[in-house]
């Protein structure tokens, strides 16, 4: 009979101090497979491994492409690539970035719900923004047990406290509690609640072979997630389609790149800044050369072209000064302003 022994474990915020407390509770004889995603800067090479390995009592590594799954391991993404589960294997590759991530949780989550349904127990640990939520309803979708981190006992509640609210959970205990909580449901025989495992959806099915570039998503026409939004995607600039995802609303463009809407504000977000610092070197630019052309035309005793030149040197002075000033002495508390998102209403206050 089948057990639950595929654990996938997201974490972003204060993960490190999560992670080693929660492998430290795991024994040596662990009978699953754990394989962990932590958001990195691309440019930052994990020593997670290393780490995960000295807290606990389980083996941590970065896995090879096409490493076959074994339990008693912990699998931890390497920087700048996907960890991406397949029925006996663990694939690495470097996917279109989720939520502006690679390694992103929720391609992790996904790959896992499709490969193993049922069998797979997704957890949901401290972190910033809703990363988890989207690939923690996938595991629900298909069987698994959703186990979610206490957002009072996580040093940032807000991956937790998002998974909270859109995915019905399992189980929602602290971090001290959550060991032993693993080893009860990996010694648990998989129940499934129909006559058999549901079906991948077909959004389930597209969303996956995105990231793993399986030969039916190069032929043809490429998926269509959804309805097409009005909105573009910060990393390429193609058209976003919209998602559902049982009141969670998510966008992916057809090369792949997909967001919450709360990491989609960001994204948008972050792109205007880096739009405004452009135009203020444009504008800098333009007013030194307009200065030099006015300095050129008073040596050859332009005066007519002089003035000219110095009138719109003056004027593009005048807009970088007021750019300047938003940038620096506003962006942060109107960066702020915008990345705020309203926090959302539990369902059953919604409901009442």
């Amino acid at each position: 009979m089948a057990h639950h022994d595929i654990i996938v474990i997201g974490a972003s915020m204060g993960g490190v101090e999560a992670l080693s407390t929660l492998v430290a509770q795991l024994p040596r004889e662990f009978p699953a497979a754990v394989l962990v995603v932590l958001h990195l800067a691309p440019q930052h090479k994990s020593a997670l491994p290393a780490i995960l390995t000295r807290k606990g009592a389980l083996p941590a590594r970065h896995p090879k492409h096409g490493e076959p799954l074994q339990p008693g391991r912990i699998y931890v993404a390497p920087n700048d690539r996907h960890l991406v589960v397949e029925p006996g294997k663990v694939l690495v590759v470097k996917g279109p970035r989720e939520n502006g991530h690679r390694p992103a949780v929720d391609t992790l989550f996904r790959s896992a719900a499709r490969a193993y349904g049922p069998r797979v127990v997704g957890v949901v640990l401290t972190g910033a923004l809703d990363c988890g939520t989207a690939g923690l309803l996938a595991v629900k979708a298909q069987g698994g047990v959703a186990v979610v981190q206490d957002p009072a006992d996580a040093f940032c509640p807000d991956m937790p406290r998002n998974a909270l609210e859109y995915v019905k959970a399992d189980h929602c205990v602290r971090l001290g509690e959550m060991g032993p909580l693993l080893e009860r449901l990996v010694a648990t025989p998989v129940t499934v609640r129909a006559p058999k495992p549901p079906e991948p959806s077909r959004s389930l099915e597209a969303e996956v072979k995105t990231m793993t570039l399986e030969e039916d998503t190069m032929a043809g026409e490429p998926p269509k997630y959804g309805e097409p939004s009005h909105f573009s995607c910060p990393d390429c600039g193609g058209v976003l389609f919209e998602m559902d995802d049982e009141g969670l609303l998510r966008f992916r463009c057809r090369t792949g790149h997909g967001y919450t809407s709360n990491a989609l504000v960001v994204g948008q977000q972050k792109g205007v800044d880096e739009a405004l610092w452009a135009a203020l070197r444009a504008l800098e630019e333009s007013a030194a050369l307009a200065r030099r052309m006015a300095a050129r035309a008073r040596q050859h005793q332009h005066s007519h072209s002089a003035a000219r030149f110095k009138q719109r040197a003056e004027e593009v002075e005048a807009q970088v000064l007021v750019l300047r000033q938003l940038l620096l002495g506003g962006s942060s508390q109107d960066a702020d302003a915008v990345l705020e998102v309203e926090e959302p209403v539990p369902r059953r206050q919604r409901q009442e």
